[in-house]
């Protein structure tokens, strides 16, 4: 732990809980292998909590200035102010610290937590007299010895303002997958939370129900449960993800609570529904191949559960796997279904299409395709027409035999003042511009 003032343990720990030491540890240690530069992390108070002062140290100007418990003290400003103004931005910071080097940060902000990492310790140009000058103003409150600070600044390293950007993005790309990395726990820890509150719910409510009503039930049990495994058998083929879930969740509860004193019991009965929905899957066109080798792999993974809280979030993300692979197989034809609808429109410009031509050709509905079309390329059916018209038009307005109203034509634009208007809204220009630029 590193710091200009008084750190809360609690506090400063927070983002090793989300994310975890020795993966902070690394990341930090190889962007400084990587770009030379020292990085820290420091939270919004200035403290520097994290380090890679093991990998790359502090250069001697700072050094200098850090010895020294005010500059010290203004170091820590200079990092709570950047650390404040990256977050409020929600990007990377370049900024000047109190001595005058060149330092940037990037945000993390995580829960109700904001830090930055911060990197830098360099120059953006030659130092120069009036330069020195200036550092010797800046640091003349300073219990340093003047001539020393004057030669460490003179031997900085100087990074041109392409090289300090793309440092400064690279840093950026890093926070970004710390904070990745941190929110995927937190909601770990909701989802484990979320279902123990729902199971406990349920739970208790059954058990405020009465003894001769738990027996009846209870002996009703297996049929029941074989209707709710048959539905939930239905639900996963269907990829119906929600519901499978709600009901997977039902028969979790069932399942414990007959079975609350043996978790070895439990797991065997799990294992019977990992099989019912492998099964469903496969009947719902996953490779059978992957869905046994996912069997396996969820059979040794349930070998080492020992809690039933444990047990119930293990039983839903292996539902939600297998669904899953039932989602990859309607993804892989929807991408195949835009890759032809695409080609269908490229082949076909020149003719009078309609979103009914081409969901015909693709053997999907016209409300469908037109969804998929516009959620994987972000165009609808007709703007994508529209372009390939356009590019086609471009082709040919390159070219001297052709005129304004002959690349309208041939482009599949049955009005000239419609083609001119669209082509503008796409180019910038008019069609007659751009041909004329062209020639």
């Amino acid at each position: 732990m590193l710091g200009g003032g008084i750190v809360n343990q609690e506090e400063s720990q927070w983002l090793e809980k989300l994310v975890g030491r020795n993966l902070l540890d690394k990341m930090l240690s190889s962007f400084s292998k990587s770009t030379g530069l020292k990085a820290i992390f420091v939270d919004n108070k200035g403290n520097a909590l994290i380090s890679t002062e093991n990998s790359i140290k502090d250069c001697r100007f700072c050094e200098i200035i850090r010895a020294d418990s005010l500059g010290a003290k203004k170091c820590q400003r200079s990092h709570a102010r950047a650390c404040t103004e990256a977050a409020k931005y929600g990007e990377p910071y370049i900024f000047r610290c109190h001595a005058g080097l060149i330092l940037w940060a990037a945000p993390i902000l995580l829960d109700h937590h904001v830090g930055a990492i911060i990197c830098g310790q360099v120059l953006m140009w030659e130092p120069e007299d009036y330069f020195l000058e200036e550092i010797e103003e800046m640091v003349k409150a300073l219990d340093v010895d003047v001539a020393a600070v004057k030669w460490s600044a003179a031997q900085l390293e100087v990074l041109s303002i392409e090289r300090v950007q793309a440092a400064a993005d690279l840093l950026f790309v890093l926070a970004n997958q710390i904070m990745q990395s941190g929110m995927m726990v937190l909601e770990q820890r909701r989802q484990i939370t979320a279902q123990q509150a729902r199971l406990a719910e349920e739970i208790e409510a059954r058990k405020s129900a009465e003894v001769a009503i738990q027996t009846i039930k209870s002996r009703a049990l297996s049929i029941i449960s074989l209707d709710k495994e048959q539905e939930l058998k239905m639900l996963v083929r269907n990829g119906k993800k929600p519901a499978a879930q709600q009901l997977l969740e039902t028969l979790l509860v069932d399942i414990i609570e007959i079975n609350s004193e043996n978790i070895d019991t439990a797991k065997t009965r799990v294992m019977e529904l990992v099989f019912i929905i492998s099964r469903a899957t496969v009947d719902g066109g996953a490779d059978l191949s992957a869905t046994l080798q996912l069997n396996v792999v969820f059979y040794q993974e349930l070998l080492a559960i020992m809690t039933s809280d444990e047990l119930c979030l293990w039983s839903t993300k292996m539902l939600a796997s297998f669904i899953d692979q039932l989602e990859g197989i309607k993804n892989q034809k929807n991408i195949q279904a835009i890759q032809k609808a695409a080609e269908f429109i490229r082949l076909l410009f020149k003719n009078k299409l309609t979103i009914d031509d081409i969901a015909q050709e693709v053997y999907l509905s016209p409300c469908y395709v037109s969804r998929i079309f516009k959620q994987s390329l972000g165009c609808t059916l007709m703007e994508y027409l529209t372009q390939v018209r356009v590019e086609e038009a471009k082709k040919m307005l390159k070219n001297p035999k052709f005129n304004v109203m002959q690349a309208a034509e041939e482009s599949g634009f049955e009005d000239p003042g419609y083609f001119t208007r669209v082509f503008k809204k796409l180019e910038g220009i008019t069609p007659s511009s751009f041909k004329q630029n062209a020639l």
